[in-house]
C-alpha cells in the first residue's frame, strides 16, 4: 500500500468560543486522527503530530470545554514554532496563512469622549484593531499570524483595555496596561513619554475610625500620585505610570515600596515613647495591612502633641473623625480691609476662626511649631495644609504684621476670600483679568501694516498691545508657522505709532536677516539697524527704531546696552534664556525696558525652572525668589505631581501666555502655507562661499570672453552647482566647515516635533540627507531616509503614515516628487531648493492632497548673500525662464543671458 504524503495534511486554525487552537485536516476538511497511512519527513510535522497526540491522550492537555481535548495556543507555546515551517497551514476556508515576524508592534490609543471621559482601543501596526489575541506571542488577523517577543504577560486580562475609561483612573489603568503588556507604546493627546529612574512617595496617615472603646484606627501608607503601594503591591507593578498635565508628559517610573518601613518605623518610635512615658504596657497593634490601632489614652497623647505635627511631612487624611478627642478641621475665614498700591494690595488682615480672630502671622508663627491653633473652648483646630501653604505663598508679612498681596496673586487669592468687603475690594483690582477675557470683543486700535490679518492673529495682536497697555510681559507662544514674527511687528508699529520710540528685538543668529526680510516686507516704514557682527557699531545703529541684534552680542555687549532706554524688548525663541544661571540670561535680564515680551513655540522645554526663567524677565515680581518658585511649584508638581499646584500655576500663568495650535485656527486658515526663511552663512562658510564665488566668477567670465557666451555653458553649470553644494552641504567640499543651513533646519525640526508635528525634508545632495539624518540622531529624534536607490518605498511610506515613533522623513526632491502619500506629515521644509517651483510644489503636494486634515507649512530654506537668494529673485521676476533653468539638472542653460549670469555670479 503506498503512503499518502506529508502534503496531504493540512494543519487548520479554529478560533471558537472556547478558544484557538489546531486541528489536522484532509482537504476534504475531515479531522486526521490516524498518521500511520503517511510518510513523514519535516521534523516540524513530525514534532507537531506528536504533540497533536499528547493532548488527545494525556489529562494534562484539557480543553476549555468538558469534552474537548485540543492543541490549544493559550496552553502550548511551541506551536508556533512548528507552524512556522510548516507549508500547509490555513485557515478554515483553506486560505494559507501568512506569518509577520518584524517590527510588529502594540499601541494603546487615549482618546477624549466627553470631559472627564476616555475612551482606549489596543492598535496593532498602527492600524488594526479588530484583530484575535492567541498567547503571548501570537496575534491572528485577517490571515495573517502576528510574531511578537514575549510581549504579553498576562492576556486574559487584554480585553480589559478596549475600554471607556474616567480621568482621575487614568494613572491607574495605564500603570496596569503597561503590566499587562511588555514595552506598550501609549498614545494619549500630544504628551510626550519618558522614564524615571525613581519615584519619591507621599507618606499618607489614614484616621479609618475612632471605634466604641475609642480606640485609634489608623492607616499608614504611601501615594506615588494618585496610586498608594498597596495597589502596587496588589497588582505585583513593577513600574507605574504618572501623567503630568502640565507639562504634558507621562512617565515610567520605578518605586521603593521599601520607603513604607521607614514612615512606619518613624510613627511606631513616636508611639513607644509615649507608651514609655504613660507607663502603659500594650498600647498599639500593628496588623499586616499597616494598619496600627492603638488604645484611648495612648492615641490622645499621639494625636495631641505629634499627629498633627507629622502634617507637615505626611498627607493626614480622615480629621473629620477626630471630634471625639476635641479637634476639629477648622474653615477660617479672611476679614480685613486691603488698600491699593502699584503692585499690591495691602492692609490688615486677619484669620477667623469660629468666634476667635487672629492675625495671619502669628497664625503661620504658631503652625511652623505646634501644626495646630488652641481654641479658647480648649479645641485643637486644624487648618488645612493646603490654606496655609495658600497664605505662606500669597500673604507677605512686613515688621509691623500688616499683609501685601500680589497683583499677580489674585486669581489664586480670590478662592480663598468668602467676605463681601474683601471681595468688593478685590474685584476693583482685577479690571486687568477681566479684560483678558473680553478681549474678542474689545475694540484696540491695530496700525496698518502690508498684510492682511487673520482672525486669530488679530486677537494676538490685540492681546499683546493689551499687556504693553497695563505695563505686564507675557509670551507669545504660538506653534510654528502661524505668524508670531507678524504678529510681533504689528506691536512694534504700534508702539512707534508716537514718535521717538526704540525696540529691541534679540534673537538666534540665524534669525537676524529673517526678521529684517519680515520687516522690510510687512512694514518698510520702520527704521530698522542690525546691531550684529565683529564690524559693530553701536553709535551707528542708535538712530534706528528697531534693532535687531543676537542673543551672543547681548551677552557680550551688556555693559553698554545696559545704559539705553528701550521701550520694548522681544525676546525671539525666547528658550534661550531658559537657564537662569546663564551668563546669557543674566545679560538679558540686565536690559532697561517699560514693556517686555517673549516669543516662543516651546516656551518650556524641559522643566518648570525655564518658566521661572521666562517670567523673572517678563514680570519680575510675579514668582520671588527662584527658591519660592521651587518650594511653592517646580518641587511640589515635579516631586509629587501636586495636581493643586499645577491648578494654581496654571490659573497664575494663564493671562500671560497665549498658546494656539495649528489644528485650534484651522478653520481660520488658507490650506497651505508658504514662507521663505532666510539663515546668514557663518564666518568660515562665507568665507570659502566668497572665494569659491569669485574663483567661478572669473573662470566664466574668462571662457566668455575666449569661447563665447553659448559654448560656455558648461562651465556655467559647473558654477551653479558648486556654489548650490556650497550653500547646502560645504562639509564635502572642506570638512572644517559647519553648514548654517543644517544648523537652523535641526532646530526648526526640533520645535515641530516637541509641538507634535510630521515633518518632511526635502534635499538635492546625498550629502545633504546623510548630514540631516546624523543631526536627527543626535538629537534622538526618529526619523526614515529615501534616496532614488531606495527599494521598497511604499514600506517606507506606510511606516511614516501609520507609525507615530517616525517623526520625519528626509528624501531627495525627485524621490519624493512623484507618486508618494504623505498626508501624516503638516510641515515641510524645501532645504535647497530646485528651481523648477513646479518639481518644489510637486514635492510639497506630496503632504498637501486628499485625505490631509491640517493645514500644510512649507518652508524654503535659503541661504543668504548667495546663490539661493540670487535664483529666488529671479524666480520672481523671470518665472517662465527659471522653470526652465535647471529643470533636469543636466539641462542646458540656454535660457540665461550674460546679464542674468552676471547677477548670479556677481557680489
Amino acid at each position: 500500500m503506498k503512503l499518502k504524503t506529508e502534503k496531504e495534511i493540512y494543519f487548520m486554525l479554529i478560533i471558537d468560543n472556547d478558544g484557538d487552537y489546531i486541528i489536522p485536516v484532509s482537504k476534504e476538511k475531515k479531522e486526521i486522527t490516524d498518521f500511520s497511512d503517511f510518510q513523514i519527513e519535516n521534523k516540524n510535522i513530525e514534532k507537531l503530530i506528536s504533540l497533536l497526540k499528547e493532548t488527545k491522550e494525556d489529562d494534562f492537555f484539557v480543553g476549555w470545554g468538558e469534552e474537548k481535548k485540543e492543541l490549544y495556543f493559550e496552553q502550548v507555546s511551541e506551536i508556533a514554532e512548528y507552524l512556522k515551517n510548516i507549508e500547509n497551514f490555513v485557515d478554515e476556508n483553506f486560505n494559507k496563512i501568512l506569518w509577520s515576524f518584524e517590527e510588529n508592534n502594540l499601541k494603546l490609543i487615549l482618546e477624549e469622549e466627553k470631559e472627564e471621559k476616555l475612551s482606549s482601543k489596543l492598535i496593532l501596526n498602527n492600524k488594526y484593531s479588530d484583530f484575535k489575541i492567541l498567547n503571548e506571542h501570537l496575534i491572528f488577523r485577517k490571515g495573517i499570524m502576528y510574531v511578537f517577543e514575549e510581549l504579553f504577560l498576562d492576556t486574559s486580562l487584554l480585553d480589559d483595555l478596549n475600554i471607556d475609561i474616567d480621568k482621575n483612573d487614568i494613572e491607574v489603568f495605564l500603570s496596569l496596561a503597561n503590566n499587562y503588556v511588555n514595552d506598550i507604546e501609549i498614545n494619549y493627546l500630544d504628551y510626550k513619554i519618558e522614564k524615571k529612574s525613581e519615584l519619591k512617595g507621599i507618606p499618607q496617615l489614614v484616621i479609618d475610625k475612632i471605634s466604641q472603646d475609642n480606640s485609634l484606627y489608623l492607616k499608614i501608607n504611601i501615594l506615588y500620585s494618585s496610586i498608594s503601594d498597596e495597589f502596587i503591591r496588589k497588582n505585583n507593578l513593577e513600574e507605574i505610570i504618572i501623567i503630568n498635565n502640565l507639562e504634558k508628559k507621562i512617565s515610567k517610573c520605578k518605586v521603593n515600596l521599601d520607603e513604607i518601613n521607614e514612615f512606619i518605623d518613624e510613627v511606631i518610635k513616636i508611639i513607644v515613647k509615649h507608651q514609655k512615658n504613660l507607663g502603659i504596657r500594650y498600647g498599639y497593634f500593628l496588623d499586616e495591612d499597616n494598619l496600627l490601632i492603638i488604645q484611648e489614652k495612648l492615641a490622645k497623647e499621639f494625636v495631641k502633641k505629634d499627629l498633627l505635627q507629622l502634617a507637615g511631612k505626611y498627607k493626614v487624611v480622615g480629621t473629620d473623625k477626630l471630634k471625639k478627642y476635641s479637634i476639629k478641621v477648622a474653615k477660617p475665614k479672611l476679614v480685613g480691609k486691603l488698600k491699593h498700591s502699584i503692585d499690591f494690595l495691602e492692609g490688615e488682615l486677619e484669620l477667623e476662626i469660629g468666634e476667635e480672630k487672629f492675625s495671619i502671622a502669628d497664625i503661620l508663627s504658631t503652625l511652623k511649631k505646634d501644626s495646630y491653633i488652641v481654641l479658647g473652648d480648649g479645641t485643637n483646630a486644624i487648618i488645612n495644609k493646603k490654606y496655609i501653604e495658600k497664605l505662606e505663598k500669597v500673604f507677605k508679612i512686613d515688621e509691623n504684621k500688616k499683609v501685601k498681596i500680589s497683583f499677580f496673586d489674585l486669581p489664586i487669592v480670590d478662592e480663598m476670600i468668602n467676605d463681601k468687603i474683601l471681595k468688593t475690594e478685590i474685584n476693583k483690582r482685577k479690571d486687568f483679568f477681566l479684560g483678558i477675557n473680553n478681549l474678542e470683543s474689545k475694540k484696540i486700535r491695530l496700525p496698518k501694516i502690508n498684510a492682511t490679518l487673520r482672525k486669530y492673529q488679530e486677537y494676538g495682536c490685540k492681546w499683546l498691545a493689551y499687556l504693553i497697555k497695563n505695563n505686564l510681559g507675557g509670551c507669545l507662544a504660538d506653534d510654528m508657522g502661524l505668524g508670531k514674527t507678524l504678529q510681533a511687528i504689528v506691536l512694534i508699529n504700534k508702539i512707534h505709532m508716537r514718535p521717538n520710540k526704540r525696540t529691541l528685538v534679540v534673537m538666534p543668529k540665524s534669525l537676524v536677516y529673517n526678521w529684517e526680510s519680515e520687516i522690510k516686507k510687512f512694514s518698510s516704514n520702520l527704521n530698522t539697524g542690525i546691531y550684529y557682527g565683529s564690524n559693530r557699531n553701536l553709535e551707528e545703529i542708535m538712530d534706528s527704531e528697531v534693532i535687531l541684534t543676537t542673543y551672543g552680542t547681548i551677552r557680550n555687549d551688556i555693559e553698554k546696552l545696559k545704559k539705553i532706554k528701550f521701550d520694548l524688548v522681544i525676546l525671539d525663541e525666547s528658550q534661550n534664556i531658559k537657564n537662569i544661571n546663564a551668563q546669557t540670561t543674566k545679560a538679558v535680564m540686565l536690559l532697561n525696558s517699560k514693556n517686555r515680551i517673549a516669543l516662543s513655540g516651546t516656551p518650556v522645554e524641559n522643566n518648570l525652572g525655564e518658566l521661572y526663567s521666562l517670567f523673572r524677565f517678563l514680570n519680575p515680581s510675579m514668582f520671588g525668589t527662584a527658591e519660592e518658585f521651587n518650594r511653592f511649584y517646580a518641587t511640589p508638581i515635579h516631586r509629587d505631581n501636586d495636581q493643586e499646584a499645577i491648578n494654581e500655576l496654571r490659573k497664575k500663568i494663564y493671562p500671560f501666555i497665549l498658546r494656539r495650535i495649528k489644528k485650534e485656527v484651522l478653520k481660520d486658515l488658507p490650506d497651505k502655507i508658504e514662507k521663505v526663511v532666510y539663515i546668514g552663512m557663518n564666518p568660515s562658510q562665507k568665507k570659502y562661499y566668497e572665494e569659491r564665488r569669485m574663483y567661478y566668477y572669473n573662470m566664466v567670465h574668462e571662457n566668455i570672453k575666449t569661447n563665447g557666451f553659448n559654448k560656455s555653458q558648461f562651465y556655467i553649470l559647473q558654477a551653479l552647482n558648486e556654489l548650490r553644494q556650497i550653500t547646502s552641504c560645504p562639509e564635502i567640499k572642506n570638512s572644517s566647515i559647519v553648514s548654517s543651513k543644517k544648523i537652523v533646519v535641526i532646530e526648526n525640526i526640533i520645535e515641530a516635533v516637541k509641538n507634535n508635528h510630521k515633518v518632511l525634508v526635502f534635499a538635492n545632495y546625498i550629502n545633504s540627507i546623510e548630514g540631516i539624518c546624523k543631526e536627527l540622531e543626535k538629537n534622538e529624534i526618529k526619523y526614515l531616509s529615501m534616496t532614488g536607490a531606495t527599494k521598497d518605498r511604499h514600506i517606507l511610506v506606510d511606516k511614516f503614515q501609520t507609525d507615530s515613533k517616525y517623526k520625519v522623513f528626509v528624501m531627495t526632491l525627485k524621490t519624493g516628487g512623484v507618486g508618494l502619500n504623505l498626508t501624516a506629515a503638516d510641515t515641510i521644509f524645501i532645504y535647497d531648493p530646485w528651481w523648477n517651483k513646479t518639481v518644489e510644489n510637486q514635492a510639497v503636494d506630496r503632504a498637501y492632497r486628499l485625505g490631509q486634515d491640517r493645514t500644510v507649512f512649507s518652508y524654503k530654506m535659503i541661504l543668504k548673500d548667495t546663490i539661493e537668494e540670487k535664483i529666488l529673485k529671479l524666480q520672481e521676476t523671470k518665472t517662465q525662464l527659471v522653470e526652465s533653468l535647471i529643470s533636469d539638472e543636466g539641462a542646458a542653460v540656454k535660457s540665461l543671458n550674460e546679464e542674468d549670469i552676471e547677477f548670479i555670479l556677481g557680489s
